[in-house]
C-alpha cells in the first residue's frame, strides 16, 4: 500500500514539474527503442547510478525523443522540450522511492552545443524561483554543488521542494557536454538535501559524459 500511495503522490508532483523522475519511471508510456547506430550517444547503465541502500536499479531502453514528463518540467522543458530526432533518453527506477533519467541531445555543431549547455544551466539555476512563482503552495530551495571536470565540462545542482500538504522531495540534476552532445542526468527521491548522494552522483555524472562518445 505504501508503494501505491507513494507512486500516486509522485505522479501528482510530476504533473506540476517538481520531482519527476520517480513518477515518470513508473507511469511513462512505453516508446519504441532508438535504432542502433552511431547517431545515438552512449548512455548510463543501471549500475552507474548512485547505489540505493535497499533496491537495485533497473534501466529502460534507450529511446529516441524526449519523455513526456520533460516536456512539461519547469526546470528542463524550455531547453530540452521538443528535442525531436536529435534527442534520446533512458529512464531508471528502483522498487522504492528513487528514480532517475538521462536525456541527451546531439547538436549540429559544438557552438550550438555550448549554447544549449549554457541554456540548461541557466534554466536549472532559475528553476526554484519559477516553481514558487507558478505554484504558491510549494517552497523550493536550490543548491549549486559545483563543476565536475570531464570533457568539455559538467555541473551538478540540487533542488529541494516542500509542499503545503507535507510532501518533501530532493532532486539532483547534472548537465554535461562532450563535443556537440549535451546530456542531463536527473535523480530524485523523497527526502531533503541531507538524503542526496552528491558524491556518488558526481561520479555518475563523469561516467555519463564519458559514455557520450
Amino acid at each position: 500500500m505504501r508503494t501505491r500511495v507513494h507512486t500516486a503522490v509522485l505522479t501528482a508532483l510530476s504533473a506540476v514539474c517538481l520531482t519527476v523522475v520517480t513518477a515518470s519511471a513508473s507511469v511513462s508510456a512505453p516508446a519504441a527503442p532508438a535504432p542502433a547506430g552511431p547517431t545515438a550517444p552512449g548512455f548510463l547503465a543501471a549500475g552507474d547510478l548512485p547505489p540505493h541502500p535497499s533496491s537495485a536499479w533497473t534501466a529502460g531502453p534507450v529511446t529516441r525523443g524526449v519523455p513526456e514528463e520533460v516536456e512539461v518540467d519547469t526546470c528542463l522543458s524550455m531547453a530540452l522540450g521538443g528535442g525531436g530526432n536529435a534527442s534520446w533518453y533512458r529512464t531508471f527506477r528502483t522498487e522504492l522511492d528513487t528514480g532517475a533519467r538521462q536525456v541527451s541531445v546531439v547538436l549540429p555543431n559544438e557552438t550550438l552545443a555550448k549554447g544549449r549547455y549554457e541554456r540548461i544551466e541557466k534554466d536549472i539555476r532559475s528553476c526554484a524561483a519559477r516553481i514558487e512563482q507558478k505554484f504558491p503552495d510549494i517552497q523550493a530551495e536550490f543548491k549549486d554543488y559545483g563543476a565536475v571536470r570531464v570533457e568539455e565540462g559538467a555541473h551538478v545542482f540540487g533542488l529541494h521542494t516542500v509542499a503545503s500538504w507535507g510532501a518533501t522531495d530532493v532532486r539532483l540534476l547534472a548537465v554535461g557536454r562532450d563535443g556537440r552532445t549535451v546530456t542531463v542526468v536527473d535523480w530524485g527521491q523523497l527526502g531533503s538535501f541531507k538524503d542526496a548522494p552528491v558524491k556518488a552522483f558526481k561520479k555518475t555524472t563523469v561516467t555519463a559524459v564519458n559514455k557520450l562518445r
